[in-house]
This record gives C-alpha cells, sequence and structure tokens, in this order.
C-alpha cells in the first residue's frame, strides 16, 4: 500500500506512564536512566541527557501518552490540518514538554501529542541515551499502521509477516531513522516497550555496566533486531515495563518497504528472540 508521507521530520519526544506508585518508579528512572526528577503534582517529570518521561498517577504498565515533536510551527500547523482532514478530530492539549501541541486517538485508545520541543532545561550529563521509539502492543497491526501511516503520514520501513500473510509487525518513521514507532501483534493493547538510543556498541557496553552496578539484569539481548538492524539490549522497570536500549539503528532516505517473515531470525540475528503472537 502506498501512503503520503510526512512532509516535515518529527521525532520521538518523550513518553507518559501511569503507575500505582508513580513516586517509585520516577525513582527507578532517576537512578536507573539518569534522570533528575521533579514532582508536580501527582506526576513526576523525569528528565535526563536528551530522553523525557511523564509518569502519572493511574494503572501500573499502561501508556498515558506518546509525543512526537515537528520541526517548527509550520510542519505543525501541516500535521494538524491534515489530522483534521483525516477526521481524527485533533484536540489542544497542554504539554509539560511542549508547545502549541494537540492530541490525536489511535483505534486502540492510545493518545498521541504532536507539538513543539520547548527547551530544555539544564540536566545532569549522563551515559548517551535519547528518547528514541514507542513500540505499541495491538490487537490489529493493519488497523494501527493504517492510522498513523495512512492517515498521520508515518513512512513503513519494514513489516514482519507470519506464513500465512499476516502481518505480525509494523515498524514505522517519521523521520530519517528506521523507526520512531512501531507495533506488535498481540494479545493486548497498549505498550510493548519504549526505547533509548545509545549510539554506539561502546555505550551499549556502559549502559549494561551501569546496570550491573545496580544489580539490574538483562532480560534479553544484546542481540541484534533484522529490521533496522540495530544493537539492542531490554531491561524491566518495576512495573514491569519494557526498556530497550538500541544503537546504530538503520538510517532510511528512499527504499521500498522490505518484508520478513515471522521467525526468531528476524527479531534477532544473534540467538532467541521474543516473539509476541
Amino acid at each position: 500500500m502506498t501512503y503520503t508521507t510526512l512532509n516535515a521530520a518529527a521525532y520521538l519526544h518523550h513518553v507518559a506512564l501511569e503507575s500505582s506508585d508513580p513516586a517509585r518508579l520516577a525513582k527507578f528512572y532517576a537512578d536507573t536512566m539518569q534522570m533528575d526528577v521533579e514532582q508536580q503534582g501527582d506526576s513526576y517529570v523525569c528528565r535526563g541527557p536528551g530522553r523525557r518521561l511523564l509518569v502519572t498517577k493511574g494503572q501500573s504498565k499502561k501508556l498515558g501518552h506518546g509525543a512526537f515533536a515537528c520541526r517548527d510551527e509550520d510542519s505543525l500547523a501541516d500535521l494538524r490540518d491534515r489530522a483534521a482532514k483525516e477526521g481524527l478530530e485533533p484536540q489542544d492539549s497542554p504539554s509539560i514538554f511542549m508547545d502549541q501541541a494537540f492530541a490525536v486517538t489511535d483505534p486502540d485508545g492510545n493518545r498521541m501529542l504532536f507539538g513543539l520541543a520547548k527547551p530544555d532545561p539544564a540536566t545532569r550529563s549522563g551515559i548517551n541515551g535519547p528518547t528514541q521509539h514507542l513500540t505499541l502492543a495491538t490487537h490489529d497491526p493493519d488497523a494501527i499502521e493504517a492510522f498513523y501511516a495512512g492517515k498521520l503520514g508515518f513512512g513503513v520501513s519494514d513489516r514482519v509477516r507470519k506464513p500465512t500473510g499476516e502481518v505480525s509487525t509494523c515498524f514505522m518513521r517519521s523521520n530519517h531513522e528506521h523507526h520512531s514507532l512501531a507495533c506488535f501483534r498481540s494479545d493486548r493493547q497498549g505498550v510493548d516497550h519504549h526505547s533509548y538510543e545509545a549510539g554506539d556498541w561502546n555505550s551499549i557496553r556502559d549502559w549494561c555496566d551501569h546496570f550491573a552496578t545496580r544489580d539490574i539484569q538483562l532480560m534479553w539481548g544484546p542481540g541484534r533486531h533484522g529490521p533496522g538492524n540495530n544493537l539492542f539490549i531490554f531491561i524491566v522497570d518495576p512495573d514491569g515495563n519494557w526498556i530497550e536500549v538500541s544503537a546504530e539503528l538503520e538510517i532510511v532516505h528512499d527504499r521500498k518497504v522490505k518484508e520478513w517473515p515471522h521467525a526468531e531470525r528476524t527479531l534477532n540475528l544473534w540467538g532467541k528472540a521474543i516473539l509476541r503472537s
């Protein structure tokens, strides 16, 4: 299927997670992901070098929202106009992190914000790892692809298909990086994982050493994904959310969508994989 893609780059700016114990979860991200934390009411604003997370009171392991920052006012206005013409009913959505933000809701009820990034205050130094991508769990990857690629203009980089032809995974991009948003077919809906971009293999090593000093074991990896060709490790936060630290993600300029088989080797060229369906 051919889509009309975004005419301006956007990037994943931050993720909001709900938690029954937001103070505990924020403390974990402060220490484990090297972020400063500021409490604002029942919410916790977490900031590190190039990375941001909002923790709000609610149901643990539930996505509060994802948020993408557009390049400039014109590109944001164009995107909002497109969303309105597609019948998505964009709503003003004040954000701690972004100006002029609006929100739309996807077929699974996930809330996505688009806006302009506010300048980050000075944060403590830390290992490289800007916020990079968000992956959704869904019953229907085709509906998620049709929403983000068909209605909002994300580019489709790769799809993973079962032998029946059914799509099990779709990787989508909002800039030159292989994916800033993806979805896996699953028995649940919401967030599958969110990811931070380490940049290179040495930074993956540094994150692993950092986690080891806190007695945090890797739940998966090191490995290399087929789609995106990126190196990865995964850990789990106290609420059970999966966190990926990734490096050397493929840069996509203009190519056809790649099709991959639904197999362990697709998700991990080096060894075992976690297949969602």
